[in-house]
């Protein structure tokens, strides 16, 4: 910045902005409120349908989403605008109280352009009399003081102008259309960290001379930023696409076999690389759209360790895709990357797809934790479980989806298409323990059909279950409880078995025997069988609460409603009881070990799923809201967090058999009376909380009778659609 333009600076235009984006701030808080309160809170209220169920809740989420990032961005140029205003005038006071004192000591401070300056002394005839020959005479002390006090202001004023500049560009950048969340509380804030960012990207640059100790500080910077819009963009950009997978690649080579302190060191350089890159791909900026078009087009790049003495290297895919385990990235770019990597991976053939991507590479070890990452699609489903939109993208044809099912046969990657698989179809991203689950979209409905398709194919669905998906299996049963209840309960139970979801009866009819096989199939797998038994104890506890809570729900009698229920009940735990002693368990003592462990480590998530991962139920205000697909308050969701208790709580109720639930896998009268138990008490709770008045010996009798009934049926409805022993 030039001496003059700061010294005459004049910044009241400067003040007119801030003033002008203050106000604009303001009304966009209250646009921002009203569109949350208001439109977004009644649009999640009501009860769509047809086109509006999908287009125009979704252009009012994203409306109300819109006038958020609206907020957020014009608060963050508001800030960084009236924190640089501020700096300027304090460096233009700092500036000409410089020069009046050095005035006052016979010294000229004068604008020589191009950013220069220079101080020099000042002369008069008078002086050149003095006998002492030093009157007028410059200390060239104080002219070096003054020169170095008035560079350092210039500087710092420069900084605070083009780093103030620079994140504004960034800032307004991010987004090609519409507004950005990136918020910053001063320009001092976003200058720090692009200045981060551009000082990881030059060392990033030279990965051979990064020591240890380089790394880890490495690592504590990008820590702190890696949710950074802007330092993740400039660090993203500064790296370049093929500089950013090579500095990944030299990592990896310089680093494999890391022990102890060192393992654990790479393990978070590899998360925090991951999240920065998934933060940077949400911007719509030029320089990152030419960043992420690059970043695919190097998928078949081979990246080699400059120090590697093989010529095989690691493709750009497998480097890509082990750094995209951990973040959210964009959903546009997944599409993109997972379109290539799909096409790729079907034209290799489903018994071929390892070797396709694993031949040739066998020393290569890209991830360091689990696996090796050599495998790109395992990678890209890891992403996709932590992005439900682009997930839901994936498995939207049912020929990939049926491709990459069958290629869990021939590869390790099972687990992590069961966590795409799950993103798909509940709108819940992996670890996402907060996020309200969506109502099931029709898409992500027609996809969890085609699932159960698949697992019901007599030929070879069952096997899936083994090859790591069947937790997964057992979770989307979960999830999926309301749309099962009604599939195996038939036509005309909407209003006993609640849910908002776009197709509600989508698995009846035809559907019915995929279902039942679905579940069969599942319960194989102790972790499957676990959420099943939650999924059916939470909806079941949820049903009694709404019902029980608002007459009004079932225009018949309540002990009709308990009977539909009970019934319900015993069917989808009778289908998992007759499927497992079917299945005549050879280490029975293991596999209730398992078992039982199952039940007990899904506890915890258990209770998450009374808060988001179902869509179905909703309760007047007065109890809380949605049970299920809302964050539960008040007493809303207390008979299904009860349920999910007592089946926690009963993996120490070892020695009580009348109060041990699930404990028997070998003695189906066991498994049936737990089940009746457990509904019973779900009853009892649900009459005690609304004050409802039945008998309860009545209730009891109803509810066994029911849960009994439904028991005995799910063995005819498993005859009628497998071979049984």
């Amino acid at each position: 910045m030039d001496l003059e333009t700061l010294r005459h600076g004049n910044f009241a235009k400067l003040g007119e902005a801030v003033t002008d984006w203050e106000q604009m701030t303001k009304k966009l808080a209250g646009l921002q409120k009203d569109a949350e309160n208001n439109l977004k809170a009644k649009a999640d209220k009501a009860n769509w349908q047809g086109v509006n169920a999908t287009v125009s809740r979704e252009f009012i989420t994203r409306t109300a989403a819109e006038f958020a990032d609206a907020h957020t961005q014009a608060d963050s140029i508001t800030r960084i605008l009236s924190d640089t205003r501020g700096e300027l005038i304090g460096y233009r006071t700092q500036l000409n109280d410089a020069i009046r004192r050095a005035a006052e000591q016979n010294l000229t401070v004068v604008d020589t352009g191009d950013g220069t300056f220079s101080v020099t002394g000042n002369t008069r005839p008078d002086w050149a009399s003095d006998p002492s020959g030093k009157t007028g005479v410059t200390d060239q002390k104080v002219v070096d003081a003054f020169c170095k006090e008035i560079e350092g202001i210039l500087t710092k004023a420069t900084q605070s102008d083009t780093s103030a500049a620079e994140a504004l560009r960034l800032l307004v950048d991010q987004a090609e259309y519409g507004f950005t969340d990136a918020s910053y509380a001063d320009r001092d804030q976003a200058a720090k960290a692009v200045e981060a960012a551009k000082q990881l990207a030059k060392m990033a640059k030279k990965p051979a001379d990064m020591s240890l100790d380089d790394i880890e500080s490495f690592n504590r910077t990008m820590a702190k930023y890696h949710d950074d819009p802007l330092f993740a963009e400039k660090f993203a950009t500064g790296l370049g696409a093929k500089g950013t997978l090579q500095f990944w690649t030299e990592m990896s080579f310089a680093h494999a076999g890391a022990r102890g302190s060192e393992l654990n060191t790479m393990k978070e350089l590899q998360s925090n690389l991951g999240l920065t890159l998934a933060t940077a791909s949400f911007s719509d900026s030029d320089a990152m759209r030419d960043w992420k078009k690059d970043l695919i087009d190097e998928r078949n790049t081979n990246f080699r360790a400059a120090n590697s003495s093989s010529p095989v290297g690691g493709l750009g895919s497998q480097v890509i895709s082990s750094l995209m385990r951990k973040g959210q990235f964009d959903t546009e770019f997944l599409d993109d990357y997972r379109k290539e990597l799909f096409k790729e991976d079907k034209a290799a053939g489903e018994s071929n797809t390892d070797d396709r991507w694993v031949k040739g590479y066998d020393a290569l070890d890209l991830v360091f934790g689990d696996g090796n990452g050599r495998d790109p699609l395992e990678g890209l489903f890891e992403g996709l479980s932590h992005n439900p939109e682009a997930a839901e993208h994936a498995f939207e044809s049912k020929s990939d989806l049926n491709h990459m099912l069958g290629t869990t046969t021939y590869t390790d990657r099972g687990e992590s298409l069961g966590r795409a698989l799950e993103s798909a179809v509940t709108g819940v991203a992996e670890g996402d323990t907060a996020s309200m689950a969506p109502p099931h979209s029709k898409a992500q409905v027609a996809i969890m059909a085609n699932i159960m398709e698949a697992v019901a194919d007599p030929d070879r669905g069952a096997a899936l279950v083994t090859k790591g998906l069947g937790e997964s299996f057992g979770d989307m049963a979960a999830s999926y409880m309301p749309e099962i209840s009604q599939a195996l309960a038939g036509p005309g139970s909407g209003s006993a078995f609640l849910t908002n979801s776009e197709l509600p009866d989508a698995f009846q009819g035809k559907r019915v025997p995929d279902v039942v096989r679905f579940l069969s199939a599942t319960s194989v797998d102790p972790a499957g069988r676990a959420g099943i038994i939650y999924g059916e104890s939470i909806y079941t506890g949820s049903l009694l609460e709404s019902h029980m809570s608002d007459p009004s729900l079932w225009h018949g009698s309540r002990e009709h409603v308990l009977q539909n229920i009970g019934r319900n009940a015993g069917v989808i735990e009778g289908i998992v009881g007759h499927s497992v002693a079917d299945g005549q368990v050879k280490t029975a003592v293991e596999g209730e070990a398992d078992y039982n462990s199952a039940l007990h480590d899904k506890g915890d998530l258990a209770k998450n799923w009374v808060s988001i991962a179902f869509s179905g139920l909703e309760l007047p205000a007065e109890y809380g809201g949605k049970i299920m697909g809302s964050v539960v308050g008040g007493t809303a969701g207390a008979v299904a967090n009860a349920a999910v208790d007592r089946l926690v709580e009963a993996q120490e109720m070892h020695s009580a058999k009348d109060q041990g639930l699930y404990m028997s896998a070998k003695d189906l009268y066991a498994m049936r009376d737990s089940v009746n138990q457990q509904t019973q008490w779900s009853t009892e709770d649900a009459l005690a909380r609304h004050h409802v008045k039945l008998p309860e010996d009545d209730a009891n009798d109803v509810v066994r009778n029911a849960v009994n009934a439904g028991w005995d049926a799910s063995s005819e409805d498993l005859s009628h659609t497998k071979e049984r022993p």
